[in-house]
């Protein structure tokens, strides 16, 4: 009877070839302790590593903005020489905060800043949000 022995400092496994096939049974192949490890412990990591990505998608906070969303009412303002965002403010939203009416001035208009020129064309949001 012959003996495989795989080349190492300690052999992690042996295959007898003839008596094996003598007897028409498959090879047996014996697991290290470390390759029982590997063996078990990749496919659970894998597992929770999957189980971890769906709570996380399913666990999301991010969710999509009510369907009845308020529509802010503005109005259409030409600029005339010497205003400002801030007097536009107080002026078309007195009982607003004038910077969060700035602030949307600009949001709603697109500007890249708060400067404004005359006749420059601006929606302005009126009344309470």
């Amino acid at each position: 009877m012959s003996t495989l022995h795989i080349a190492g400092t300690a052999p992690s496994f042996q295959l007898d070839i003839r008596g094996s096939r003598a007897a028409g049974r498959a090879p047996r192949l014996h697991l290290t302790r470390r390759g029982w490890i590997v063996l078990v412990a990749a496919p659970l990591a894998l597992l929770a590593a999957a189980l971890l990505i769906v709570s996380a998608f399913f666990s999301s906070q991010a969710q999509a903005a009510a369907s009845g969303t308020a529509v802010t009412e503005t109005v259409r303002v030409s600029v005339t020489s010497g205003e400002t965002l801030w007097a536009l403010a107080a002026e078309y939203a007195p009982e607003r905060d004038p910077r969060a009416v700035v602030e949307e001035i600009v949001e709603l208009n697109a500007l890249a800043s708060s400067t404004v020129q005359a006749g420059q064309s601006l929606h302005i949001p009126v009344g309470n949000p």
